[in-house]
């Protein structure tokens, strides 16, 4: 059976954390998924940038429709972050008959209901487990496992960059732009943190 070729638009540390986790875990992914499942081609802006994912074998690119135009590629992996060109890609991507993985949040938060329709009506999925609560896997639970369960509401980690903000200014007394700061500098948040400080920090935005 021919392999599950993917394409990555983003190397970044979500981006390159994932291409890593997939390049380590290939022949267990493999063995679950009944198909190989290979990384091909990659999209980031500045190729020149030292990165620490492992990018052999991967054919690279600075225009991400290279990636989701090219017709082997089944799969794009959306992590480039942001919300208009993330938007714009994913429903090109869509439109060309891609399934479309995603770790944006705010991408789904503004344009999910849009995203969500237009995959329905090119029966492609959109799978975006990694951006809500952390990572934490609740929404297949929610779709397939509680199925027949009638829930009102549900609490958890904004997300993991959030949590950690939050639990710095909690436990330490720290200042939001201190903490964020240091954020940015571990990886952890966005270099644009424009929304996330708006959800953080309300009253000051």
């Amino acid at each position: 059976m021919k392999p599950v070729k993917v394409g990555v638009l983003g190397l970044g540390t979500v981006g390159g954390g994932t291409v890593n986790v997939l390049k380590r875990n290939a022949q267990e992914i493999s063995r679950r998924a009944g198909r190989e499942i290979i990384i091909t081609r990659a999209a980031a802006r500045d190729l020149t940038r030292e990165r620490l994912c492992d990018t052999k074998g991967i054919a690279l690119s600075t225009d991400p429709y290279d990636i989701i135009n090219d017709p082997e590629i089944e799969i794009i992996l959306e992590l480039i972050g942001g919300t208009s060109l993330a938007k714009e890609l994913v429903l090109q991507a869509i439109a060309n008959g891609k399934h479309i993985v995603t770790a944006n949040k705010a991408l789904i938060a503004l344009h999910g209901n849009e995203i969500f329709s237009a995959a329905s009506k090119a029966n492609v999925m959109v799978a975006y487990e990694a951006a809500v609560a952390g990572g934490i896997p609740i929404i297949k639970a929610i779709r397939e496992g509680l199925s027949g369960n009638q829930i009102n509401w549900l609490a958890g980690i904004i997300n993991g960059t959030g949590n950690f903000i939050l639990t710095e200014m909690r436990d330490k007394g720290r200042d939001f732009d201190d903490v964020l700061a240091e954020a940015q500098s571990l990886g952890y948040a966005e270099a644009d943190p424009t929304l996330m400080s708006k959800v953080l920090m309300p009253d000051i935005n």
